[in-house]
Order: C-alpha cells, then structure tokens, then sequence
C-alpha cells in the first residue's frame, strides 16, 4: 500500500492530473467511476482565491465520492499561498497540493507554476509557508527543471521533502518542451531511487496504453503515475491499465453503448453542476473524443455542439447508439494536442 502521510492508496494507485478548465467535478466523477485513485480539482490561483474570485472559490467544490481528494493552488507569493492554503483547510480536502510545473505563459509571467524551478530558494519558500498554513498533508507536482541546462529536479525533490512535503509527483519534461518531445522518465527514477527520498514518487508523461504503464512502472520504479491528457474522452483509461497490471491482458474496447452512458453522465453532472446554459456550453469540447474513431460522426458531432438544452443532447446521444450499434471498433491511439485542450497538465 501506498500512503501519502495518513491517506492509505492502493498500490501503484492512479492519479487523475489536475488539468485546467476539464478536471471539474463533473469529469472527475465519470474518470473515479472508472479506478482513478486520487484527483485533484482544476489549479487554482492563490491571489483569486484570497481576492474572493468566483471563478477560483468554485473550483473549491468537491463531492464525498471523489475522496481522496487534493485542492491544487499556484502562486508566486509567499502570503497568498500561506493564506489560500488556509482558506483551502475550511473545505477540508483530504491533501493541498502545490503547482510548480504548469508552462503556460500567464502563469510562468507572474513568477508562478514552473517559473519557480528557476529559483529553488523560493519553491521552498512557497512551500514552507504552505506546510506551515495548513493541518492538511502537502504534495507538489512539477517538471524535471527550467530547461535543459537546468534539470534540478534531484535537487528539488531533496529541499522539498525537507520543508515538509508528503509526495511528489514529477512531469518528465521541462519548462521549456512544454508538452513536445517525449518525456524523460529517467531522472524520474533517479528520484525515485535516491536513498535520501522518504516520501511517494509519482511519475507523469506520455502514458497513454496500458502497456506502457506496466512498462513505466518496471522499468523506472516509481509509486504510481498521473494520467491527465489521455483520460480526456477516455476514462477507461484507469481500469484498463489495472486490468492490465492484474492479470496481463486487454479489456475489451468500451462499446458504442457504453461510450454514450458515460458521454451522457457527464454531460448531466455537467449541467446538475453548472446549470444547462453553462454546462451544455463547457461539454462542447468532449464530444470530440468521447466519439474518436467512429466513421462518419461528424453531422452528429456538428449537432452536439450546437444545440442548448439536455433533452436535445439525450436526443443526439441516443440517435448515435442506435446508428452505430453495431460498429466495432479497433484500439488507437491519437494523442491529443495543446490546441485541442491547452490543459496545464504539469
């Protein structure tokens, strides 16, 4: 078993990435449906949060369902972050967590997110003054460094777990990749493997099949991974890669059928959530890859994006299911590109 302090996970549990405007309750409620272990809400700015921002105090907002569950903030300074993380405390999470990977420019320009590995002496500031703020346990998720001249992460991981951080999850790219090139799970190990490191090392990048995340977990050691971009329209993702690690073989492909149902819970959870106005217009951007791979969907796909209530998105869906009951379809994998969903998935 895998404990973040007092949190009790299953071994090699599986992290659902806090991922900017979809890791909502409404999209974490379908991926722990299907064996994510751990979620986070979508990263919040500390300012906003002490500034009273609604944008910022929704994203407080979690079910019972979802535990364990972790509040994700970034920020630059020192007594905002001490004062979110109380603010976070009221809502009784079960972990804060602290954003130093996020390579989005808005956030990198004000001195937050990945912005902070180019001066570890603030990152444990930051830190220090958020385990201090807090009777919550404290992880951090981050990238291996600024660039490629500058790849601290063992660095990092040492200062951090010494101002008192429970787990570390680390993104195997830097700042400067952002999401290109493929992820070095290297140093990730290294982390891992380092006798001073006491605490749970969760490894993030590029796992995207089942095979791979078997591979990942024996080749690089580490105590679980995140998955963020590759669960989008694919919440299966969690009990696939569990099947897989059990017993050595695929599950079957969801079918058209169960595609739709979760295309369908998550479009209802979106609208009990956010009201139908809101919440039809922020399913737009699923529909795509809840419908990946079936041929001649594109009038269907047209229609989903266009229309403004519930019973007109039921209407759809269920057209869809009778349509296309019948096709088969085979195993892809098309990676999903910053334009699609420019997610700070770190």
């Amino acid at each position: 078993m895998v404990r973040i302090a007092d949190i009790p996970l299953p071994d090699f549990p599986l992290l659902l990435a806090p991922m900017e405007d979809v890791s909502d309750p409404p999209f974490r409620f379908v991926c722990k449906q299907n064996g994510a272990d751990l979620m986070y809400s979508e990263f919040i700015s500390s300012e906003g949060l002490i500034r009273d921002a609604i944008k910022s105090r929704a994203k407080l907002d979690f079910n019972e369902f979802e535990r364990p569950f972790g509040i994700q903030i970034f920020g630059g300074d020192e007594e905002a972050m001490a004062m979110s993380a109380r603010i976070v405390d009221t809502v009784q999470p079960d972990l804060v967590d602290i954003n130093f990977g996020c390579p989005v420019k808005k956030v990198v320009s004000k001195g937050a997110g990945a912005a902070v590995l180019k001066d570890i002496d603030a990152m444990v500031r930051l830190t220090s003054a958020v385990v201090k703020s807090t009777s919550l346990p404290v992880t951090v998720k981050t990238r291996l460094g600024w660039d490629d001249n500058s790849k601290n992460i063992e660095e990092v991981a040492e200062r951090l777990q010494d101002a008192g951080i429970k787990a570390l999850t680390i993104h195997g790219r830097t700042r400067a990749q952002l999401y290109k090139g493929e992820a070095d799970w290297t140093l990730i190990a290294a982390v891992k493997n380092n006798p001073r490191i006491q605490i749970p090392i969760f490894g993030n990048g590029d796992i995207d099949t089942p095979q791979k995340a078997l591979e990942y977990k024996n080749r690089f050691g580490v105590d679980g991974i995140m998955i963020g971009r590759a669960a989008i329209g694919y919440p299966w993702i969690f009990r696939e890669i569990k099947h897989f690690m059990q017993t050595g073989e695929m599950l079957p492909l969801p079918t058209i059928e169960e595609r739709v149902e979760i295309c369908r819970t998550h479009a209802h959870k979106s609208v009990e959530w956010k009201g139908e106005i809101v919440g039809i217009l922020e399913m737009r951007r699923h529909y795509a890859n809840y419908l990946k791979g079936l041929s001649h969907v594109k009038e269907f796909r047209t229609r989903l994006v266009t229309v403004k209530t519930l019973a007109e998105v039921d209407s759809i869906l269920n057209e869809i299911r009778e349509k296309f009951s019948d096709v088969v379809l085979e195993r892809q994998v098309i990676p999903l590109s910053e334009d699609q969903f420019p997610a700070c998935a770190v």
